[in-house]
């Protein structure tokens, strides 16, 4: 019973967190009338990554306790970007095809691409996973990582002392790269990439 209850609360919020993307007025109490499945034939194919503009607010209230004062830039551009990091966060995913019989998975290696702009702008790029057992991408719901993580990068670009956020611990399994976009996209640590091209990468 409890398992079934986590997995409707997480699905709860999985259409919310949707609603928001695809509409940032709207009211989070208007996603959680609705009364349609979470997972349909129909729905619109996943993309590879999200940004998620929605979580904004609750960075913005962490960089205003360090008198920091940044926007989320809504553009995913690399070529404006003035510094750049890869890492890793954590959170859930549940898996879109309809025909799936797979929950869901939780995930300590989401990777994440933190990318900061001239007037004090920054984005992220959240890389999605795919199902094990049926190879669709899912999009994660995220976890207070996600915020963890930025907020640690934008003070430490600013040349704010900060101690390093908690460690994602370590993986159930084995992260599987076939099954990771980060990986495919060369954005994710367990990516396999050289290290002195990954270390060029990192330091920009």
């Amino acid at each position: 019973m409890e398992d079934n209850a986590e997995l409707e609360l997480f699905r709860r919020r999985w259409r919310e967190e949707l609603l928001i993307e695809s509409n940032p007025r709207a009211s989070p109490a208007a996603a959680l009338a609705s009364t349609a499945p979470p997972r349909t034939n129909n729905e619109m194919p996943i993309t590879t990554w999200s940004m998620y503009q929605a979580l904004h607010d609750e960075i913005s209230s962490l960089l205003v306790e360090a008198d920091l004062h940044f926007e989320f830039y809504e553009d995913d551009d690399e070529t404006r970007c003035t510094r750049m990091r890869d890492t890793n966060i954590m959170g859930r995913f549940l898996c879109n095809n309809g025909a799936c019989e797979s929950k869901g998975w939780s995930s300590k290696m989401i990777a994440i691409t933190i990318r900061l702009y001239p007037e004090q702008k920054y984005n992220a790029r959240v890389y999605h996973q795919r199902c094990k057992a049926c190879s669709s991408l899912s999009r994660p719901v995220l976890d207070q990582s996600y915020a963890e993580r930025i907020v640690y990068w934008i003070k430490k670009w600013n040349g704010i002392r900060v101690e390093r956020p908690p460690s994602s611990g370590e993986s159930r399994g084995p992260h599987n790269r076939q099954l990771c976009e980060g990986c495919r996209a060369g954005h994710c640590s367990k990516s396999g990439e050289d290290w002195a091209t990954r270390l060029e990468m990192l330091t920009l």
